[in-house]
């Protein structure tokens, strides 16, 4: 990237030290900065990285871009004697995203978006492994899937980059629209519609308009698939399949890829989707979900059965969901899924518990922004955990006491149900009554750090 595209693209207050130089990446993290790259300042909620302009300039860049900055006589000499530039904008991040659109407008490859209540990481992380067997593909790192996360990742394209795999999350109605203005993709997956954010949005129906927004952003001709075993987005099929070029996936509802002859196994599935087995490395229903949309996008994009097979069987979860660790010595498996937590990710994750062949023990922290849903939809996974023949149940957190009192209502054994307010507590009682061969879930809101659990115990 040109600096001359920078100046042109971004919405710019002044310029200190305009210069003609080629920029080989934007950056928000000084720690990060390289020669000649571009640096973007941004304010977060403990460190102010306008504050850290000087820093990047040493470690190379070129550009910094700021929306805080007072001038210095000093910095002027400093810009003319080394080559560089200072931007002065009313809004950083605003500009991160400037410089992604213009960035995404210069690729000409494929982009893939996934958005979805649950799910979207691992169909990311699948969709990019199966794609990668033929292509050069790059996807979002992590869970970098917001209004920072998604424009850095467009801009940490390369010439080299073949196929671009993006994920999208929110938290409000509009969030997706930026997102996909930018990304603008060529193939748009929705993995479900559920009660992520309900607390925010109100509703299943303002979720589905949220998740819906992706295709605003969506190319003329573009491809978009959807799980229409999903109530919602099988409602949304039925009224628009006209409108859009739309390929299904499904296990139940009869669809373009479906998946038939499961088998679900503690180390894995497999089953048939047209005629070909196909084996995921990881157990639950949910996961077969995800490779049926692995599936769907192989084919748009012409990758062989075999690779197809192969990327499948070989991908690699993004850190921390269902994290699968065993205990040697002790023969215990943690199912390490502390990352997050919504209603529907609970609810799969606790069925893939109740298909293991140990003591089942939960240990189930509380869902976070589900307003005046929060209690009915804890509730809700207490009757689950208790139809699931779940053994042993351990719940941290205010409203995770609702896990407990409606699963003890639904016939739980009361003497093997907990309840604690604080990790430490829930880790000292998991010291104390694990057992050789035991089967332990781990999953919460990221907030309730439940990591700690995971390492305590591992």
């Amino acid at each position: 990237m040109n600096s001359l595209a920078i100046y042109e693209n971004l919405d710019i207050i002044k310029i200190y030290n305009k210069i003609d130089a080629n920029i080989n990446f934007v950056k928000t993290d000084t720690r990060k900065i390289g020669e000649n790259d571009c640096y973007v300042g941004i304010k977060g909620n403990s460190n102010d990285g306008n504050l850290l302009y000087m820093e990047a300039f040493l470690k190379g860049a070129s550009i910094v871009v700021l929306d805080k900055y007072e001038y210095k006589k000093e910095d002027e000499e400093y810009l003319r004697r080394n080559n560089k530039s200072i931007i002065l904008v009313k809004d950083t991040i605003k500009a991160l995203g400037d410089l992604a659109k213009y960035k995404r407008d210069t690729f000409t490859n494929p982009v893939i978006a996934i958005t979805g209540s649950a799910g979207k990481t691992s169909t990311k992380d699948i969709v990019y492994s199966v794609l990668k067997e033929k292509y050069n593909a790059h996807k979002t790192i992590g869970n970098q899937n917001n209004h920072i996360g998604l424009p850095l990742t467009v801009l940490a394209l390369d010439s080299k980059t073949e196929v671009l795999v993006l994920e999208m999350g929110m938290n409000h109605l509009g969030e997706i629209r930026y997102l996909t203005n930018i990304a603008k993709p060529d193939v748009a997956i929705i993995t479900n519609v559920g009660t992520a954010h309900i607390g925010n949005l109100g509703s299943r129906e303002n979720i589905l308009k949220a998740k819906l927004e992706i295709l605003e952003g969506l190319k003329p001709g573009g491809t978009v698939i959807i799980n229409n075993d999903n109530d919602l987005l099988h409602e949304w099929y039925l009224e628009n399949k006209d409108e859009y070029k739309v390929i299904t996936i499904g296990i139940n509802n009869p669809s373009d890829y479906l998946a038939t002859d499961i088998d679900c196994g503690e180390d894995g599935s497999t089953f048939k989707c047209q005629n070909i087995v196909y084996k995921v490395p990881v157990g639950g229903e949910q996961f077969i979900y995800n490779a049926l949309v692995a599936i769907a996008v192989a084919n748009i994009f012409a990758v062989e059965t075999e690779n197809v097979q192969k990327g499948i069987l070989n991908f690699e979860l993004s850190s921390n969901r269902m994290h699968i660790i065993n205990n040697e010595s002790t023969n215990i498996t943690i199912i390490d899924d502390s990352y997050n937590a919504n209603y529907d990710s609970m609810s799969y994750a606790i069925k893939y518990l109740s298909s293991l062949n140990g003591r089942l023990i939960a240990v189930l922290g509380t869902m976070n922004e589900l307003g005046e849903y929060s209690q009915d939809l804890h509730r809700k996974l207490g009757k689950l955990v208790y139809e699931e023949k779940i053994d042993v149940l351990i719940t941290v957190g205010n409203d995770a006491k609702y896990i407990n009192e409606e699963a003890i209502n639904e016939g739980f054994d009361a003497r093997k149900s907990y309840h604690f307010d604080n990790n430490n507590d829930a880790i000292n009682l998991l010291k104390e009554i694990l057992e050789n061969g035991d089967d332990v879930l781990v999953k919460a809101s990221n907030s309730l750090n439940f990591k700690d659990i995971v390492e305590a115990i591992k």
